[in-house]
């Protein structure tokens, strides 16, 4: 399929999967509106529907949380292809049935985006609508994912960093009691391969977290404090950061002072608390299990997001820098979500080794943005290969190409749309 006919079919997957004025991920597997999902979506529409693109995040955010969360699932309508729904959250937090806890906050990083490239000149007005919205997550994640004012971000859940079975998160998944959990039934595994999925034994600790922040009505105080699992994230942390960036860039030129000074401050303990999260020995950034001080042992992909961060200084870049060297000798394409040398690295288990488009992208921008175009140019043609190769698969061997997980998936025709294409890349030149 040529490159033309491949811009064709990513449109037609987004205005297919568009079910209203929000976006599915992809049919069957993910039947509902996914938080991160949906704004990166709102990039692949930006390249044919301005409009439409505004009106992803804004449908996102109806689903704010009184306390100000923007959840990661917003269940507007009740699909049992899907496991766990509604019922099985048991939340009572916004104006939607969703899910009790959220997802990597890149909306303020695709609203500038938005912003920036719009040639209306009008974007700004819908950006001044949403910052309110945005101001208060922000707020809700300094206030209950980091309750000690360190300045990185846990996450209550696998599910809340995006990255749901990253091996990250097994030591302190492995110390979570199953317990308070009724038989179920999973549904990911009847639409997909099970050797790609999650195992069953990660989903019996998904769930118990689950059941132990139901007992405290997900009030996101007590989850702070009680949640058998709070893992501090480079990933989330790292997109926080950037979000913070461009939320700041947004509050300026709407001329928001009160707003500006207090999202520097965000900025300044932020850029502290994320050198905390440094491996001495690894030369990369880990996560930290907050309620033990362990640190993990492997480098994902997120690690490389530091410099998408904005913390670029020479001794970060040049180890990234080194680490991408070794890892694009070891596997045909980048960036695999672990680290191939890592005794947990498998090539097509969802976050344990596979390569993501919109990972790619982010990781992209920051190499180009702290200089280093060779290596932001390497993620673009190895993704555009990828695409060319196996389709708008939800993600990719880095060693066969192979796509797996679901099929025709709205984030990867986005990517495609707004960066790895051949055809994009000329219409920027």
């Amino acid at each position: 399929m040529s490159d033309t006919d491949l811009d064709t079919t990513a449109r037609t997957i987004l205005t297919e999967n568009d079910q209203g004025g929000y976006t599915i991920p992809t049919k069957g597997l993910y039947p509902y509106q996914w938080n991160w999902d949906s704004v990166f979506v709102a990039l692949g529409f930006a390249t044919f529907d301005q409009d439409r693109a505004w009106r992803e995040i804004e449908m996102l955010f109806e689903g704010q949380w009184r306390d100000g969360m923007v959840p990661h699932i917003l269940f507007r309508k009740d699909d049992p292809s899907y496991f766990p729904g509604p019922s099985v959250w048991g939340t009572d937090g916004g104006p939607l049935p969703s899910s009790g806890h959220s997802q990597p906050p890149v909306a303020a990083s695709v609203i500038r985006d938005l912003v920036d490239t719009d040639p209306s000149g009008s974007a700004l007005e819908r950006a001044a609508a949403l910052l309110p919205g945005l101001m208060q997550w922000h707020r809700w994640f300094l206030s209950y994912r980091d309750p000690k004012s360190q300045g990185v971000l846990a996450v209550i859940h696998p599910w809340e960093s995006g990255r749901d079975n990253l091996p990250d998160w097994d030591d302190a998944l492995r110390a979570v009691e199953v317990k308070d959990i009724e038989p179920y039934e999973r549904k990911d595994t009847s639409h997909v391969d099970p050797a790609m999925r999650p195992h069953k034994e990660d989903y019996d600790r998904y769930l118990s977290i689950m059941s132990a922040c139901r007992n405290v009505d997900w009030d996101p105080a007590k989850v702070a404090k009680t949640c058998p699992f709070f893992v501090a994230d480079p990933g989330i942390t790292f997109i926080f950061l950037r979000a913070n960036r461009d939320l700041l860039n947004l509050a300026e030129r709407l001329g928001k002072t009160e707003e500006v000074a207090e999202i520097q401050n965000w900025i300044a303990r932020m850029e502290t608390g994320a050198k905390t999260l440094w491996h001495d020995e690894l030369k990369a950034h880990v996560a930290v299990d907050q309620r033990t001080g362990k640190m993990t042992n492997g480098i994902s992909s997120a690690s490389f997001l530091a410099l998408y961060a904005g913390l670029a200084d020479e001794h970060t870049i040049s180890s990234l820098q080194a680490h991408f060297d070794r890892i694009a000798s070891k596997v045909r394409y980048l960036m695999p979500s672990y680290d191939p040398d890592h005794e947990s690295y498998e090539p097509l288990r969802y976050w344990r080794g596979p390569v993501w488009a919109m990972i790619n992208y982010m990781i992209a921008r920051g190499f180009a943005e702290a200089g280093d175009a060779v290596r932001a140019e390497k993620l673009r043609a190895d993704t555009a290969a990828l695409i060319e190769t196996s389709g708008f698969a939800e993600y990719f061997s880095p060693e066969t190409a192979e796509g797996a997980g679901g099929g025709t998936f709205s984030w990867t025709a986005a990517i495609w749309l707004t960066w790895a294409s051949p055809s994009h890349v000329e219409k920027a030149a």
